[in-house]
This record gives structure tokens, C-alpha cells and sequence, in this order.
């Protein structure tokens, strides 16, 4: 992989989210664990560029997510959908997500975790954490489709340290 600058960064964020999805994940190599994520979002916030992840606190990430200062998104060709799909529905407390999804964990940087097979790969230094409440929402017809069991997410806003590219 070959690292760029931020203004070289040039996708349409809205698919690269919501329609390629990614992994979040956090750890170092020898400890870490990985989520798919379909929500999100990117942009200029605090004179930085970052990224907005969600993460509910019963997931396995969370706890990994909250111990380290950074994470990595990882993004992927469409024929991967098969492995973003098993690391979205299955734990990391119950098995190897990466060796049943066929995918190669590795450290960019000493501190971060991400995959060989991503075509794209950032790293993010956690800035800003939030949970979100139903007080909080001014759309109230959210609640009911998402959160029907009280199980907010936490948001996380995060500095786009570094990215990576094939």
C-alpha cells in the first residue's frame, strides 16, 4: 500500500460508506478485533479532517475502540462483500473473524491494525466521544426503526491520521 495525503483523497463518501461498507477495527496484532460498519460519515471538523463512526456498547469493538487512541477503517473491493457480511454478524469473542473471512490482519503503524486485502485503509485518532440519547433526537420516528431496544450507539469523531491506497 502506498501512503497519501488527505487532499489526494478523492471518493464518494456516501458509497463508500453506506453502499461499500468497511471495518472498523482496533487493537495491535496480537489483540485486536474488527466490525463492519455501514454508518458513518467524513469530513473537515476542528480545522482537521475526520471521520464519524457509531459503535453500540454491547458490541466486542467497543470495548477495544475505548482502550486505544486509534482505529483503522478498512475498505474493500465488492467481491470481499462475503467477508464484511461474516465480520458484521458474527463476535470476535466467538471466533477468528479475519481467518474465516480470508482476510490478512496487519499493522501499518505500530499502534494500528488493518487488512492486506483492503483497497483503502485510514487511520484515526479518536477526538471526540458521545452517546446518543433519545432526548437528543429530533426525529422521533428514528427511535422506533433503530432503536426500539434502547441500545444507542456511541459516536465517535476522529482525526484522519493516515491513508493508505493500492
Amino acid at each position: 500500500m502506498q501512503e497519501i495525503t488527505v487532499d489526494k483523497f478523492n471518493e464518494n463518501v456516501i458509497n463508500l460508506i453506506g453502499k461499500d461498507w468497511c471495518l472498523i477495527t482496533a487493537g495491535k496484532i496480537d489483540h485486536f478485533n474488527t466490525m463492519t460498519a455501514s454508518w458513518g460519515s467524513m469530513g473537515f471538523l476542528w480545522g482537521k479532517p475526520v471521520v464519524t463512526i457509531f459503535i453500540r456498547p454491547q458490541r466486542y469493538t467497543y470495548g477495544f475502540i475505548e482502550e486505544a487512541e486509534s482505529f483503522t477503517l478498512s475498505f474493500f473491493k465488492e467481491e470481499y462483500r462475503k467477508a464484511l457480511t461474516l465480520c458484521g454478524t458474527k463476535s470476535g469473542k466467538d471466533v477468528d473473524k479475519a481467518k474465516e473471512a480470508g482476510i490478512t490482519p496487519f499493522s501499518p503503524t505500530e499502534d494500528c491494525v488493518a487488512f492486506k486485502e483492503a483497497r483503502l485503509v485510514m487511520k484515526c485518532k479518536k477526538l471526540y466521544k458521545s452517546l446518543l440519547t433519545e432526548e437528543s433526537f429530533i426525529d422521533k420516528s428514528i427511535i422506533p426503526a433503530w432503536y426500539k431496544d434502547g441500545d444507542f450507539h456511541y459516536m465517535y469523531v476522529a482525526e484522519i491520521e493516515n491513508i493508505w491506497e493500492k
